[in-house]
């Protein structure tokens, strides 16, 4: 009995630290990133250089769980901006780098919540348009509230 009451509880142990993994998991590989500096006509500004790991990711539906971050004094539901940090620690408001954020066009809109979300999309990855941010996830689902 206790052989197996120790299995039991080892599957579950690591089913759970693997689902968090997972979760973390696309995060993990876009911190993969270096920057460039780089200049245009209004001064010098760092230019994303992307790892081949994060290369392999473009194009592709991946799943991105976080913090909605309400930008430009207002929500829109239909295109948020998604961080892996808590909003104190998110790149616009504490420590984190750009690295952990990313834009989120939404197939349809989603209500705001301060709860961790999950959603679904496919990844594109921005090194030329200054006015947007590097990560950016398109034709999302919320797939977790």
């Amino acid at each position: 009995m206790k052989k197996s009451s120790f299995i039991l509880a080892a599957v579950l142990f690591f089913s759970f630290v693997s689902a968090g993994a997972y979760a973390q998991g696309v995060w993990k590989s876009l911190a993969a990133v270096t920057y460039k500096i780089s200049e245009d006509k209004f001064g010098e500004l760092y230019v994303p250089v992307f790892s081949d790991e994060i290369k392999k990711l473009e194009g592709k539906e991946v799943e991105a769980d976080g913090y909605i971050i309400p930008f430009e004094g207002m929500f829109k539901p239909e295109h948020i901006i998604l961080s892996s940090l808590p909003l104190a620690e998110c790149f616009f408001c504490g420590s984190g780098g750009p690295e952990t954020v990313m834009e989120v066009m939404m197939a349809s809109p989603i209500k705001y919540t301060s709860k961790r979300v999950k959603v679904r999309g496919k990844l594109t990855l921005n090194a030329s348009d200054p006015e947007k941010l590097m990560y950016i996830l398109k034709d999302a689902r919320l797939i977790m509230e």
